[in-house]
């Protein structure tokens, strides 16, 4: 080895002597540990914030490109703490930290779960209250693994016991079933929205196909998560056979309108007499189906009044659709012309002024006849076609009377006033001319 080689060994030895002095020193300081862990914190936090911008710019426009405005601040906010929540749990392997920031680094997992099953259960329509007591529930189950494991924590839920009948019931077990039903309620909630956004977005089917496989589709799942929830607590419906009958039979009376509502909202989707979007009438109501729910179909009225109206009734009263087999409604615009006009004149400009009309159809094209003559004058039915009615009738009469009025005035056509005479006979029975 040559002196060079010498000196450069001896030079790396000092620096070598002079990091491990300094860490020596850094770690010997008392609040090394905290500093420590919130220099993690800070970049598990960092790193979620990057992670979640990058989530936006490059996975949003691919995931909702219509529906950025509204999914961004949701997606932005699941990505930084599923982030922050994943850094942080790389680092719990770091050892010979002291107990207070063994607490800061618990604390700030726990509230990184808390946040992500929080933005998670907002994502898939909880309530807020609902959402934030199961991040809660998360928080602490993060805090006291962390911490000192979960095991006194379960022993001492189920220490906390009572009998009911031969059944020992704890804590736990509560605690158990609650959680179990809140996740199979998360789980078939998001199972089903998925469902749902597929069948609505089949081109194959139509409206009414669409609305009866969705509403089959809520009934499977629900009956599924039922019967899944029932077997995983271990509910022993053995028990309940002697009172199966009694109670079904109870079951029955008390819900028989709203099965009866149900199974005709199903009928009435099979075979397709009443779809959404049809123009209807049922009584003194009168507009298009906006919705059919399992127990009523939403008749929305040209006033923005919504009805609710029993699928039941809808089976059994009499019901107008007027676009059952053709959106195609005819519209009688009636009038009366003076004796002394020129009918043909009268009949050729009605025509002509429902021609013009936009919203009137060329075909059918608009005919009018005589209707009958009247006691001040020649009545018309004028005849018109018109193939969207949720968009309202009275605007089109009223938009093909302007029109017959501005051509009337025009060629000198005349609409007749009823006159009514007065005759006045004196005591003498001298009779006066009338007035």
């Amino acid at each position: 080895m040559t002196d060079a080689d010498e000196m450069a060994l001896e030079n790396r030895l000092e620096h070598d002597a002079w990091w491990q002095t300094y860490l020596d020193q850094w770690t010997a300081l008392p609040f090394h540990d905290l500093i420590v862990a919130v220099a993690i914190l800070s970049t598990a936090l960092l790193l979620g914030i990057v992670a979640a911008r990058l989530a936006c710019r490059y996975l949003l426009p691919a995931l909702a490109p219509r529906h950025a405005d509204v999914v961004a601040p949701r997606l932005m906010a699941i990505t930084r703490a599923g982030v922050t929540a994943m850094v942080l749990t790389a680092f719990l392997g770091v050892r010979g930290l002291n107990p207070g920031a063994d607490l800061l680094l618990a604390a700030g997992l726990g509230i990184a779960v808390a946040a992500l099953a929080y933005q998670f259960g907002r994502a898939l329509g909880l309530q807020s209250r609902p959402a934030s007591l199961i991040a809660a529930a998360l928080f602490l189950i993060v805090l006291a693994s962390r911490l000192g494991g979960l095991a006194p924590l379960i022993a001492g839920l189920d220490r906390a016991s009572m009998g009911v009948g031969t059944r020992r019931i704890s804590l736990l077990d509560i605690v158990n079933a609650v959680g179990l039903s809140l996740l199979l309620f998360l789980a078939a909630r998001a199972l089903l929205g998925l469902i749902l956004r597929w069948i609505g977005q089949a081109r194959l089917l139509d409206a009414a196909q669409r609305v009866l496989f969705q509403k089959l589709a809520q009934i499977a799942v629900v009956t599924v998560a039922i019967f899944v929830g029932i077997d995983l607590l271990g509910i022993d419906l053995t028990a309940l056979a002697v009172f199966s009958g009694a109670f079904g039979l109870a079951i029955g009376f008390g819900l028989q309108k709203t099965l009866g509502n149900l199974i005709a909202g199903l009928i009435l989707l099979l075979d397709r007499s009443i779809k959404p979007g049809d123009v209807i009438a049922v009584g003194d109501t009168f507009g298009w189906v906006n919705k059919i729910g399992v127990r009523a179909v939403s008749v929305l009225t040209r006033d923005g009044k919504e009805h609710l109206i029993p699928n039941e009734r809808l089976m059994t009263d009499e019901v107008e659709n007027w676009s059952f087999s053709s959106r195609d409604v005819r519209v009688h615009v009636g009038f009366r012309v003076s004796f002394d006009c020129d009918l043909r004149l009268a009949q050729r400009l009605a025509v002509e002024a429902a021609s013009v009309s936009p919203r009137v159809l060329t075909e059918p094209a608009p005919v009018c006849w005589i209707k009958e003559f009247g006691d001040n004058g020649v009545e018309f039915d004028l005849r018109i076609w018109i193939d969207s009615p949720e968009a309202g009738v009275g605007n089109v009469t009223s938009d093909v009377f302007f029109r017959i009025w501005d051509l009337f005035k025009e060629h000198g056509v005349t609409i007749p006033v009823p006159q009514r005479d007065l005759r006045f006979h004196s005591t003498s029975g001298e009779q006066t001319p009338p007035t």
